[in-house]
């Protein structure tokens, strides 16, 4: 994404290096994910399966992956607002 006059730092490191709406929705989803993967839950159950599969026992990573997700989401919000996306739909019309 090409950084405008009008558009806010923490919005352009945000999305630096992502150039489609679709790109940022999916780093959006994947910091989601691995948001939820950090929760816990040994900490609330005695399952041997869930000691195995969910390796992270504090809330340390949890509280670094809310914020960022937040962030992503309030830049998603401000590009969408303001319309900043690049528009590759359109397609070149052929020289006369």
């Amino acid at each position: 994404m090409k950084k405008t006059k009008h558009m806010p730092l923490w919005v352009f490191l945000a999305f630096s290096s992502i150039e489609t709406r679709k790109m940022a929705m999916i780093l959006i989803w994947s910091c989601i994910l691995f948001t939820v993967y950090c929760i816990p839950f040994s900490l609330y159950t005695d399952s041997a399966l869930i000691n195995k599969l969910f390796l992270i026992n504090d809330w340390s990573w949890a509280a670094i992956m809310l914020p960022m997700c937040l962030w992503y989401w309030l830049s998603l919000r401000w590009v969408d607002k303001h319309a900043s996306w690049p528009d590759y739909t359109k397609k070149e019309q052929p020289a006369d």
